[in-house]
């Protein structure tokens, strides 16, 4: 298993885990897999939701946790 962090692109962690799709949702954060053509890292979706560092970090934790 790929320990997820912020710098993951978001095309690459849906791929690795498409379960991660409806974590994403639940948090507000778009993805390819839901019709919308989103790139970048998660950080950078994240931070476009208003997440600041702290909240990221808790997102990158309970993902995660999520996926093990």
């Amino acid at each position: 298993m790929v320990r997820i962090n912020k710098n993951i692109f978001i095309e690459d962690l849906i791929q690795v885990y498409p379960q991660s799709v409806r974590f994403l949702m639940e948090k507000g954060i778009t993805c390819i897999a839901c019709g919308a053509p989103v790139w970048g890292t998660l950080e950078d979706n994240a931070q476009q939701k208003g997440m600041d560092d702290e909240t990221i970090e808790q997102l990158v934790e309970e993902l995660n946790k999520q996926l093990r």
